[in-house]
């Protein structure tokens, strides 16, 4: 595998994590939204992943990852009877977004490792580099 494969399939991980990282984000900050109909509350933002294959002569020689869609939660809204509530409806309810912040906290500490293990590898794979760049120059 060639440094450039290396370093391709590297920066297309911590591209998805870093979208990863911001569909957290989003979710961590309006975890508290309120809304006055279900239409329109804050619904969770999931990314989703494809594969890709990296094909050369010789056959397949690695996978990257590719972002596919950014898809909401179908989970309904948290439906609470509060009539004196600014934002409540005409029968008295409020709809909260589904977000569980210790799932997303999970889920952002998992992004990023994955991230931090993205960077470790093209941090070692320079570091091969300027190796065999010196062991050129004592020859």
């Amino acid at each position: 595998m060639s440094f450039s494969s290396i370093y391709e399939i590297a920066g297309s991980a911590m591209t998805a994590q870093t979208v990863r990282l911001n569909a957290v984000a989003s979710n961590l900050a309006n975890a508290d939204v309120v809304s006055g109909s279900e239409q329109n509350g804050y619904r969770a933002k999931r990314p989703v992943f494809e594969t890709v294959m990296i094909e050369s002569d010789g056959g397949t020689q690695g996978a990257m990852v590719r972002i596919k869609d950014v898809q909401e939660s179908t989970e309904p809204l948290q439906r609470r009877y509060e009539p004196n509530h600014p934002q409540a409806n005409q029968e008295g309810y409020v709809f909260f977004s589904q977000v569980n912040p210790i799932e997303e906290m999970a889920d952002m500490m998992s992004a990023s490792r994955n991230f931090e293990t993205n960077v470790d590898v093209m941090t070692r794979a320079r570091s091969m580099q300027q190796s065999i760049l010196r062991l050129g120059q004592t020859s």
